[in-house]
């Protein structure tokens, strides 16, 4: 079994020496800080890792009392123990009603310490295996939900499950959370299938129906709620996937409250310059290139495939809302940029929309693929969230997002697609015109494994260009990643485990759009 971890603050902790040997001499690992903001950042990078927290309640610049809520905000669950000099009940309330597991009146001995662990580590086996036992007794159910022939609102509702549980399952729960695991693997399964009968009825101007799709986000989700004497800001996180959303959420819901949690389906390919031009121009990728030639780009042109959404989301916001809107749009890609949102961010609020495109997600996530570095701390969905929530409280979004607190204003998170965690290897051959997108192929002559991919012959019919007479697109489902004949091993090596987006999967194309409100 591993060690404990304990993470102990006291601004008296050299004083502790003597209980921290005792403590190591039983077997635990114990991790100090002399102060309540180095506690809440070592909680925020360690926190997967940490299984108790010691806080002294009297430490000069952010106390006990004021560190438990942040240090709780990341981990709920985290057991927390309250050391203080003051026996004043009001303290104590204070310190229990914050959901503390225990407290200890200094001078502590370590008997006491060590008796406090005991009780505390036990209660968490007991809450580690009745969340075990929950799950195993909800299995059967979700095995019937997800091979029962859902709906596209059905089968959104099975994700969210599958990653609650996820969010719930302890990391010591290695056994059950290979089961969750195969239970996801077996959910995509089924999504493909579902994806590959119903996805052409979807994007078919004829149809009705289906599920809100990137090309009718905003008109069916955002606009409506537009113009209404409240100002609305709506962030597009790229590469943002539900789970990801519900890491950040406790923080995003510091400062407003969440007035609806809803989704829409990624468009295939899901990619940023095919999903994100449809959000922004309210088109189809073929319905753009056909009203706007010159600003169109196939994945075979040189140049960057995202240099006009902000020419679309005017053309959009004339065409649909048929009135003045005073609206910006806003792109980061670099610090530079995001200081440029901190500065700017209260101007906005002067506008009735404004679009901020937040890349960082998208970087984090290609960077991930090439350096062995990320690779080491998003080695799965586990640290990939962690790296997020680190990144999100870091970021100059989450600065600029709390200049916004007590201001009246309307914010929308979304995103344009999600990412998978790519396991499973697919031969493919193409020319050299043949993109190089792991997830999704289009060219002339492919050959490929047919059970693999959705294959779309007739790209029109997907709402997608054809670059030439003859282009096929071909996009993986489940976790299935191309890869050419030469030098198969090396990349198979290399790109296993990765994250990657343009292909069929639950957490590629179930976006989340998220309604808040100031408090």
């Amino acid at each position: 079994m591993d060690k404990i971890k304990i993470l102990w603050a006291d601004d008296e902790i050299d004083m502790l020496k003597p209980h921290l040997m005792f403590l190591q001499s039983k077997g635990y690992e114990v991790v100090t800080a002399t102060n309540g903001h180095d506690a809440v950042e070592i909680y925020l990078e360690e926190g997967n890792d940490i299984d108790v927290v010691f806080l002294d309640e009297s430490m000069p610049g952010l106390t006990g009392l004021e560190a438990l809520p942040r240090i709780k905000e990341i981990n709920a669950h985290v057991p927390v123990v309250m050391i203080t000099k003051n026996e004043a009940e009001h303290v104590m309330e204070e310190a229990i009603g914050a959901q503390i597991s225990d407290y200890l009146i200094k001078p502590v001995n370590p008997n006491q310490i060590l008796l406090t662990l005991k009780k505390i580590i036990d209660n968490k086996r007991l809450v580690r295996e009745k969340t075990a036992m929950d799950y195993q007794q909800d299995y059967r159910e979700m095995f019937m939900q997800i091979t029962g022939g859902l709906s596209h609102n059905e089968w959104v509702d099975a994700y969210r499950r599958i990653v609650n549980w996820e969010l719930r399952l302890d990391a010591n729960q290695a056994e059950v959370g290979d089961i969750l695991a195969q239970q996801k693997q077996q959910a995509n399964t089924e999504f493909s299938k579902f994806v590959v009968r119903n996805y052409f009825d979807w994007v078919d101007k004829n149809q009705t129906g289906g599920p809100v799709m990137s090309h009718n986000l905003m008109r069916q989700m955002i606009f409506p709620h537009v113009g209404k004497g409240t100002p609305t800001i709506m962030i597009l996180l790229d590469n943002l996937r539900y789970d990801q959303w519900k890491v950040i959420e406790p923080f995003m819901n510091e400062l407003f409250k969440t007035e609806s949690e809803d989704h829409f389906f990624s468009i295939l390919p899901t990619a940023t310059q095919y999903s994100r031009n449809a959000i922004f121009a309210g088109m189809m990728p073929a319905d753009i290139e056909m009203a706007f030639r010159d600003k169109w780009k196939n994945d075979t042109d040189e140049g960057g495939k995202n240099l006009h959404e902000d020419f679309f989301l005017g053309k959009q916001i004339d065409r649909v809302i048929h009135k003045d809107l005073k609206w910006d749009y806003a792109k980061v890609t670099n610090v530079n940029h995001g200081k440029d949102l901190n500065d700017n961010i209260l101007h906005y609020l002067n506008n009735d929309l404004t679009v901020i495109v937040y890349n960082f997600i998208d970087m984090l996530s290609h960077a991930r693929t090439e350096m062995e570095v990320l690779k080491e701390l998003a080695g799965d969905e586990r640290a990939y969230r962690s790296l997020t929530r680190s990144w999100f409280l870091h970021s100059p979004l989450w600065t600029a997002l709390q200049r916004l607190e007590g201001r009246d204003v309307q914010l929308f998170v979304t995103t344009d697609h999600g990412t998978i965690r790519v396991q499973s290897p697919s031969r493919v051959v193409g020319d050299r015109e043949t993109t190089t997108n792991l997830r999704y192929k289009v060219g002339r002559n492919l050959q490929y494994e047919k059970r693999d991919v959705l294959e779309v012959r007739d790209p029109k019919k997907a709402g997608l260009p054809r670059p030439n007479v003859s282009s096929t697109f071909i996009f993986a489902k489940e976790d299935y990643f191309f890869l050419y004949p030469n030098n198969y091993n090396h990349y198979h090596n290399y790109y296993k485990n990765t994250f990657q987006h343009g292909g069929i999967s639950l957490e590629e194309m179930i976006c989340p759009v998220v309604r808040l409100r100031s408090k």
